[in-house]
């Protein structure tokens, strides 16, 4: 065991919330300690989701639009895929970008352990390092960014390399003929778009009547029109009562009103059922800090746990789990560490689903809307009428605002259509700073381009767009 070091800041996790938090810590002045397994910082967003998933929802957008391509009287030969090669593409963004992360870390002076940590009590963390001794770290103050991990359901989960997690999914081993994918939530939507342009035959089963069920059905309903083309099946309403391995492969025994085989065989399942926070194995309980029902560790709003000097972001801290919201997180946890009157209390957080098309909102949606009794006015601009979208052959997108009838104030926004998630940051920056529908009718937006469609959703609201005429309501009197 080596001697035992001291850190002002100490920071549990070196994910997007991690490396954010000990950067802005750092970048405020105070003496940094970062504990990680990864060789960089970068977490399982860098290694094993966000990045990687999105370099490999990039090749299959491109095999997907050599087929579509035909259209514009432009013709490919059918794409051929060199999964080494792919793998090593997939790698080598990963490796670029993580290793990014390790110059700015050395760059700041950031002392990095590789490792995991755990409390042995409220000042005090045991660190078993990647090379088998053990680090003892005492601290000032801590940021627990420990993250999630996936979801296996209990009774379904079968060992063998057949079944896999989003993790697995990730790897790419080989292209089975067909996949099941249990779960219709983003993660399974993507890495099902993934496995389908690559030519497997996909089956995605959701409990709930409909896919993305954290997204307002106008939107979701745009991306399911697209990925029933794509996708073999999509069953909802349906649940999984038995997994079995085979010969051949999984068989999968269903139920639900609208199964029409009960028993199927896959030569893959991929279980994507959510995520649980990485709470059960850090000592916790000998820091005295407090653990709520579900496993997220409970904080106000400067992301400081019942323990004063101790703070909790990311996925660890609560939903919802999304890499930007705990960067904000960390950097609001480092702030309010340095003595800054600060809180996270953020109007709008973005959630973008990157499959084609993507799809993404911020603010209120119409189903929490509902929920509150809230009055909202909604408007919508179809891409029919979008010029780009037309040129693009991306006819089937749809943005749409909701907006306080009274104030006129831009309460949240959605869009699924190409590239959506580029176009999600102007919904944000309208929502947080009290936009008014007019603020963005009369911002002038250039043309040809997607976002036009955000002001024509604004012109709307006071009648008709330029390219979308709705008739006046006549009032009814002779």
């Amino acid at each position: 065991m080596s001697e035992s070091i001291h850190a002002r800041v100490v920071v549990i996790g070196g994910g997007p919330g991690g490396y954010a938090a000990a950067f802005k810590a750092a970048d405020l002045g105070l003496e940094v300690t970062l504990i990680d397994e990864g060789e960089n910082p970068g977490g399982v967003c860098l290694y094993r989701g966000c990045i990687p998933s999105k370099a490999l929802l990039h090749a299959a957008k491109l095999i997907n639009e050599t087929h579509e391509a035909g259209e514009m009287g432009i013709t490919f030969t059918e794409p051929e895929i060199d999964l080494t090669r792919m793998r090593a593409w997939k790698e080598s963004v990963v490796k670029r970008l993580t290793g990014g992360l390790g110059q700015l870390t050395k760059a700041r002076n950031i002392r990095y352990l590789r490792g995991t940590a755990a409390f042995t009590d409220s000042t005090t963390l045991a660190v078993d390092l990647v090379d088998g001794e053990e680090q003892i770290v005492t601290f000032d103050n801590a940021i627990i960014a420990a993250g999630s991990s996936a979801t296996r359901i209990p009774g379904l989960w079968i060992d063998s390399p057949r079944m896999i997690d989003s993790t697995g999914a990730l790897e790419i081993p080989d292209i089975p003929g067909s996949m099941l994918v249990i779960g219709g939530g983003y993660i399974g939507l993507e890495m099902g778009t993934v496995y389908a342009s690559l030519g497997t035959r996909v089956s995605v089963v959701e409990m709930l009547s409909g896919i993305l069920p954290g997204a307002d059905r106008d939107l979701a309903d745009v991306l399911k029109k697209r990925l029933d083309k794509l996708f073999h099946e999509i069953m909802l309403e349906t649940s999984v009562t038995g997994l079995k391995e085979t010969d051949d492969g999984i068989e999968v025994t269903f139920e639900g009103e609208n199964v029409t085989e009960k028993t199927q065989l896959f030569d893959k399942v991929l279980m994507c059922v959510g995520r649980k926070p990485n709470s059960a194995n850090l000592g916790l309980d000998k820091a005295s800090v407090q653990v709520g029902m579900r496993g997220f560790i409970t904080t106000d709003q400067q992301c400081r746990t019942n323990i004063p000097h101790i703070f909790a972001i990311g996925d660890i801290a609560g939903e919802p789990m999304l890499a930007h919201k705990a960067s904000h997180e960390g950097m609001v946890a480092a702030e309010a560490i340095a003595g800054e009157k600060v809180a996270f209390e953020p109007h709008a957080i973005p959630g973008v689903v990157f499959t084609d098309p993507e799809l993404a909102w911020c603010g209120l949606t119409e189903a929490e809307a509902a929920r509150r009794d809230m009055e909202v006015k909604v408007v919508r601009f179809p891409w029919a009428a979008s010029g780009r979208a037309t040129t693009l052959a991306r006819n089937d997108g749809i943005t749409k605002l909701l907006i306080d009838p009274r104030t006129e104030r831009i309460l949240g926004v959605g869009i699924c259509g190409y590239g959506a998630g580029e176009m999600i940051s102007e919904g944000v920056l309208a929502v947080e700073m009290a936009a008014l529908a007019s603020d963005l009718k009369l911002s002038i937006h250039p043309h040809p381009t997607l976002s036009e469609t955000v002001m024509e959703a604004a012109e709307s609201f006071y009648g008709s767009s330029t390219h979308l005429y709705r008739p006046p309501k006549k009032s009814g009197k002779g």
